[in-house]
């Protein structure tokens, strides 16, 4: 059976350009246990096969077992505060020897101080937390909250997006790869597009992204039933930003018809985008928040939901029950990210470092006609590119290039939707780093466009 290439989410595994790289690795230890990863784990698409064999990490860096750093500028999006922070691994160790589990029926005070912090943190009435493993576990909680909130079934989602691999969380979700093959799945989830300015089916420079929030209420009104709209305040995969004016109207269609707005932060919050949350940018309140990611800070995974005070209303319904549900390692451990996040002044940071990146891209962008957009907030960036500035035609061949030649010389990230270039960097990345990563993906752009131009 062939097996074509995943082009919309993550890399191309499957790529000549793949084989290429694999030739590079020609340490025999390297090139053995790549074989048996490949022999012992159940193959997927986006995952399979391995890149490469990490050793460690520390800081911005992934280190392969040959010695080779790379700056690590995907990370799954767990490293707000770097991979290992001290203050991190250090409350983890304490609470490892005090209490590592604790059992579904009883509480504990890391997993209590955590939901009094969230609160604290988080605007207006936005004060009932439940936690969960896993951003997956998180999605699946704030569905059937909605459920229980509004007596509704129905969803609004859109296209492209991902929720999380589980099947009511790929049923919510947009994006394909995930759900090709398994059959039915959810049903009541109605799709929209997702707000786009570059591209899309109502884009434009003139008219910006408010015809995609109208495009809510066209189906809210025409399907009928609809309890929650679930989407990212920000895409992270490839860099979405909808303007202050769809924001404005999305929470006024979900007010006037008594639609729960449901916000997917999970790889996003706590300082992604210069601000604690992502929706702070447009003053607005989600009647639920998706967490996850960052929230265990790389060393434990942990996620959760925080809702509206009123909608505490499924005491007779267990909407989570996971056995790690209030982990106390998870809590130090998102405790202490969050400490970092505030005595080291990370936010401020990261707002000086989108000026830097916001600058730096567009010198590239001028320079290199493969580029036809650059987007980003805070220290989340797409880098679209295209064959064709005017078409707009998907430059994935030179996306592919693009990244293996950042590889080679220890700067890592992923690709979306074939041809996007997502830069998600440590919050806690230097500037020297950032200038050196800039120059990497220079030096490769630069290479790739060559080619091009004695091919043409």
């Amino acid at each position: 059976m062939s097996i074509q290439p995943n082009r919309t989410e993550g890399d191309v595994n499957l790529s000549s350009a793949r084989e290429q790289w694999y030739a590079v690795l020609d340490d025999p230890a390297t090139v053995e246990l790549l074989k048996q990863d490949a022999d012992y784990f159940l193959h997927q698409s986006l995952s399979t096969p391995c890149l490469d064999v990490l050793e460690s990490c520390e800081g911005i860096y992934i280190t392969d077992l040959q010695g080779k750093k790379y700056m690590d500028f995907h990370g799954n999006n767990v490293h707000q505060i770097g991979y290992g922070h001290p203050l991190v691994v250090e409350r983890v160790k304490e609470q490892m020897d005090k209490l590592p589990f604790s059992p579904r029926r009883y509480t504990n005070e890391p997993a209590i101080n955590l939901a009094k912090k969230m609160a604290d943190l988080l605007p207006g009435d936005l004060k009932r937390v439940l936690l969960a493993p896993g951003g997956t576990s998180a999605i699946s909680m704030a569905l059937k909250l909605a459920r229980v909130v509004t007596g509704k079934h129905k969803l609004v989602s859109v296209w492209d997006s991902f929720h999380g691999a589980s099947m009511d969380a790929i049923s919510a979700g947009g994006e394909m790869d995930f759900r090709k093959d398994l059959g039915p799945l959810l049903p009541g989830v109605e799709r929209i597009p997702p707000p786009m300015t570059y591209r899309g089916p109502f884009s434009s420079a003139e008219n910006g992204d408010l015809a995609y929030a109208d495009y809510l209420e066209y189906v809210i009104e025409k399907e009928g039933d609809i309890g929650a709209f679930l989407i990212e305040t920000i895409r992270n995969t490839d860099v979405q930003i909808p303007s202050q004016a769809y924001w404005d109207r999305i929470r006024q269609i979900c007010d006037k018809h008594q639609v729960l707005l449901i916000l997917d932060e999970i790889p996003i919050a706590f300082g992604r985008t210069g601000k604690m949350f992502a929706f702070e940018h447009y003053q607005i309140e989600p009647d639920i928040l998706c967490l996850g990611k960052g929230m265990g800070a790389g060393v434990i995974p942990l996620a959760g939901i925080v809702t509206r005070e009123r909608y505490n209303l499924a005491a007779n319904i267990s909407l989570g029950h996971f056995t790690h549900e209030k982990s106390p390692l998870g809590c130090v451990a998102a405790l202490a990210m969050l400490e970092v996040l505030e005595k080291e002044d990370i936010l401020t940071k990261v707002k000086e470092d989108e000026g830097y990146m916001r600058s730096a891209l567009k010198a590239l962008q001028d320079k290199f006609p493969l580029i036809g957009d650059v987007r980003g907030k805070g220290l989340l960036w797409g880098i679209e590119l295209v064959t064709d500035r005017q078409t707009k035609e998907k430059a994935i061949r030179e996306a592919e290039a693009v990244m293996y030649g950042c590889l080679a010389n220890g700067l890592s990230f992923k690709i979306s939707q074939g041809n996007v270039l997502q830069l998600c960097p440590p919050l806690t990345i230097g500037r020297t780093e950032l200038q050196m990563a800039i120059t990497i993906l220079h030096d490769a752009l630069q290479k790739v466009s060559d080619i091009e131009g004695k091919v043409s």
